[in-house]
């Protein structure tokens, strides 16, 4: 007979001193999202370089710029629930190294059309990595620090992103477009290795799914610097209303369908307009007559920003209400944004606009999978996480595709920004919709929850 206490998994991380293990897992995290966001954007940056090569209208890069996130969506709805069966370290390898061949073969590329499924399949494998990156950080992460940590992860996709604007304005004019694609398949695959060596998988996942003790007690080694006693009895507490629900069902219950749907929006709005600025802006600029070259580098300071939005956007999450701080966010994007339309008369005041539009825009999207992660229990986070961001790529998609459309319709600069603009108010106005309904339901526990628990 077992007389020791059940040992809370979730209690022994959120009083889990923050040492070399944790480090590991944010920075693999964070090369994954680095990766993934270099990759993503590296498109929009060879754009200008690809319409001169092969002479075709800009209209004609919309199915091009679009590819990739028809496969973002499809990879991440898919991979989320397969991580809640398989787990989430197996899921992020694979997808990693996956995205990553189909970038080498990308850049082979001798027509439109093999681009354009080319990058579909890339997209695939792109979706799956990010949703689970986030799940898997956000699992590790003490309550107190989670949304912090959650987007500091989060600030390798925009640092990628903005990477990729500033090596194509270099490699370009020396080794061609496509040797942006080829850096940006052999970077994966160098990652993919590390991460089967040394990423770890979720303590939750393997205690919530039953999985054998000495794997718990392996990793529970590798985090405490300590053995764990054999016939150790591990425990995740839930909220009662997800026990027995398998992952899809829990996401769309009604206990939860309100505040997914809230989410889904709220991520659909946002990339709609980073991937109408990201795929479009390097065209948008070389228009209003900046050189190649300053194209990409204008455009790359929009994602740029990001790093410090997402650090600033954790860390006030953590400290005060996660919805008011990224609804403000949304609305200063939407400020911002529409600046940049009226900003042309000065290169400084440009460039200034498009950097604070970043930090505001980008730190409210990198906070959406942190929300995500603490709304949804074990047995449905990764579905959640990874739902919200897969039905949000829709979002990405229409902003390619409506970006295409406001270049046939030759809309001037300012109208275009001034549209571009909504969206961020529409977000905000869905994440005080999904404020007010989901109170009372938390998967994760909260820094308050924390000190509600104290008194």
């Amino acid at each position: 007979m077992n007389d020791k206490p059940p040992l809370d998994i979730q209690q022994l991380i959120d009083r889990q001193r923050f040492g070399a293990f944790h480090w590991v897992l944010l920075a693999l995290c964070f090369l994954i999202l680095v990766v993934d966001g270099f990759d993503t954007a590296a498109i929009g940056y060879i754009a200008p370089a690809l319409l001169a090569e092969w002479g075709v209208e800009k209209s004609a890069l919309g199915p091009v710029l679009s590819a990739a996130l028809f496969g973002l969506a499809i990879g991440a709805v898919t991979a989320g629930p397969l991580a809640d069966r398989v787990g989430r370290k197996a899921v992020l390898v694979v997808s990693v190294a996956f995205f990553g061949i189909a970038s080498l073969a990308t850049a082979f590329s001798t027509s439109l059309e093999m681009l354009t499924v080319l990058r579909f399949v890339t997209g695939i494998g792109l979706g799956a990595a990010m949703p689970n990156a986030a799940t898997l950080t956000a699992e590790y992460a003490p309550a107190a620090r989670r949304s912090l940590l959650t987007n500091a992860m989060f600030c390798g996709f925009p640092l990628g992103a903005a990477g990729g604007g500033l090596v194509a304005a270099w490699m370009i004019p020396h080794h061609g477009w496509r040797s942006v694609l080829v850096l940006g398949g052999a970077l994966p695959l160098v990652l993919a290795c590390v991460l089967a060596w040394r990423l770890p998988e979720s303590l939750r996942y393997l205690v919530v799914n039953r999985k054998p003790a000495d794997r718990i007690r392996k990793v529970l080694r590798r985090m405490t610097q300590r053995p764990i006693a054999e016939g150790t009895v591990f425990v995740v507490p839930e909220p009662t209303q997800a026990s027995g629900k398998r992952a899809i069902g829990l996401v769309l219950s009604r206990a939860y369908l309100l505040g997914s749907v809230m989410l889904w929006l709220t991520y659909f709005m946002g990339l709609l307009i980073f991937y109408l600025l990201t795929s479009w802006m390097p065209v948008l600029m070389k228009e209003v007559g900046f050189s190649i070259e300053r194209a990409a580098l204008m455009a790359a300071l929009f994602p740029l920003g990001g790093g410090i939005g997402a650090v600033a956007v954790g860390w006030l999450m953590d400290r005060t209400n996660p919805h008011a701080v990224i609804a403000a966010a949304y609305a200063l994007t939407a400020a911002f944004v529409f600046g940049i339309g009226q900003g042309t008369a000065s290169l400084g005041v440009l460039a200034t606009l498009i950097f604070l539009a970043g930090v505001f825009m980008n730190g409210a999207q990198t906070a959406m999978p942190a929300l995500a992660a603490q709304f949804y229990p074990t047995q449905g986070r990764a579905t959640g996480v990874s739902w919200m961001m897969g039905i949000g790529r829709c979002g990405g998609i229409a902003g390619a595709l409506v970006g295409a459309e406001l270049m046939r319709r030759h809309l001037g600069f300012d109208m275009i920004f001034t549209l571009a603009s909504v969206p961020a108010l529409i977000a905000t106005l869905a994440l005080v919709v999904k404020l007010v309904a989901s109170r009372g339901v938390h998967a994760l526990a909260t820094p308050a929850d924390l000190a509600q628990r104290a008194h």
